[in-house]
């Protein structure tokens, strides 16, 4: 899941550019209008940003890594008469820098997966320039979140809520704050350029896409709204491109974190199919007026939907009374369903609508695939 993040752009400028239009046609009259609107700030922004900038934190962490002695033993291999050979491999410390923000009185603080993954050693820097040890209260590398905890006690911790992710509308404006290459406590602003955003890290995408500027550092850091809600978390960028970055939802971390703090690990739930998408050339020959639900592809055997008499070819249209509009849902709804409940799903063979009752059972960890170079982390 590899990942970072970038975006920009602010209604300051729309709000000029309105103000400008409606001055009255009189002689210098416009010109000092627009001059003062131009040095002028937005107030909104300016009293959104004081609300919520002592609750982003600094994230800086630690780790240990084997450096080899001999620079040139991948080419020549170790042999004695190497001038090189000879020279001991050694540690040394890698930092990396990255962003939080604090959710609650009891110093819990949300950030990215990657910016703590493999730390030995992590701190937190509030925005009054506190440092503060903390620990990990649990990971969640499939939607690289992670959850950590002020160790001590901390009074007047400032804290931000989360919004529903759900209401996100294109064309909104928001402020991502975060620690670009470590400039500390940076704004930048802009809109949200698109929702459900697939991006190859996973299962379980569902992006916002924003060009509020982000970059590396920034990773783990809050997309805010105007009422000052965290609608997502910075994560990810395009690396070639520029205003292209993502957010994980806050409806998400919000479920995520939930599980982190109960049990430490997320717990989802699995029925055992692997399915494709229902393309306009093959719903007809489903008996579907339009392309929708999930293709059953393979079942695994002994599996909940192979116990319950689902079969390849099957195509699942609901999910525990959800429309399957996309197959990117149903792993959604499957992970989200609860262990060991029959559940209803609906689906459609032999152009035939029937429904079956599959026992979810528990997904069991696999070994999380390396992030792809095309997303580079923030």
């Amino acid at each position: 899941m590899k990942r970072r993040s970038s975006y920009a752009l602010t209604s300051a400028a729309l709000v000029m550019v309105m103000m400008i239009t409606l001055v009255p046609a009189q002689p210098g009259f416009a010109a000092k209008r627009a001059a003062s609107e131009i040095v002028g700030t937005n107030p909104g922004f300016v009293d959104l940003v004081d609300r919520v900038k002592p609750a982003v934190v600094n994230i800086s962490t630690s780790r240990t890594v084997r450096v080899p002695g001999n620079p040139f033993q991948h080419f020549f291999g170790p042999f004695r008469g190497s001038p090189f050979g000879d020279i001991p491999d050694r540690e040394r410390k890698q930092r990396s820098l990255g962003s939080g923000f604090v959710i609650d009185p009891g110093g819990h603080i949300i950030t990215n997966n990657h910016v703590v993954a493999g730390a030995e050693e992590i701190r937190v820097k509030l925005a009054d320039g506190r440092e503060l040890p903390v620990q990990v209260v649990g990971r969640d590398p499939k939607t690289d979140i992670a959850l950590l905890k002020v160790v001590s006690p901390v009074k007047d911790l400032q804290t931000l809520p989360l919004g529903d992710s759900d209401n996100v509308k294109v064309g909104e404006w928001v402020i991502a704050i975060g620690n670009p290459f470590g400039l500390a406590l940076t704004v930048t602003q802009g809109i949200v350029s698109a929702t459900g955003r697939v991006i190859g890290a996973g299962p379980y995408d569902d992006f916002i896409q924003t060009d509020a500027a982000i970059n590396p550092g920034n990773s783990g850091g809050p997309l805010i709204n105007l009422k000052g809600e965290v609608i997502g978390i910075n994560t990810a960028i395009v690396a070639a491109g520029q205003g292209i970055g993502f957010a994980v939802p806050s409806n998400i971390a919000r479920a995520v974190v939930a599980q982190l703090k109960e049990k430490g690990k997320v717990v989802r739930g699995w029925i055992g199919v692997s399915t494709q998408t229902v393309t306009p050339e093959l719903a007809p020959a489903f008996g579907l007026k339009e392309p929708k639900g999930a293709l059953v592809s393979e079942v695994a055997a002994g599996g909940p939907a192979a116990t319950a008499g689902m079969k390849r070819g099957d195509v699942i249209v609901a999910f525990n009374g959800k429309e399957i509009r996309n197959v990117l849902d149903l792993p959604k709804w499957v992970a989200d369903a609860p262990i060991g409940k029959d559940t209803p799903v609906t689906i459609v063979r032999d152009k035939k609508e029937m429904t079956l009752r599959v026992k979810v059972a528990e997904l069991k960890e696999q070994p999380v695939q390396q992030p792809s170079r095309k997303r580079p982390r923030s």
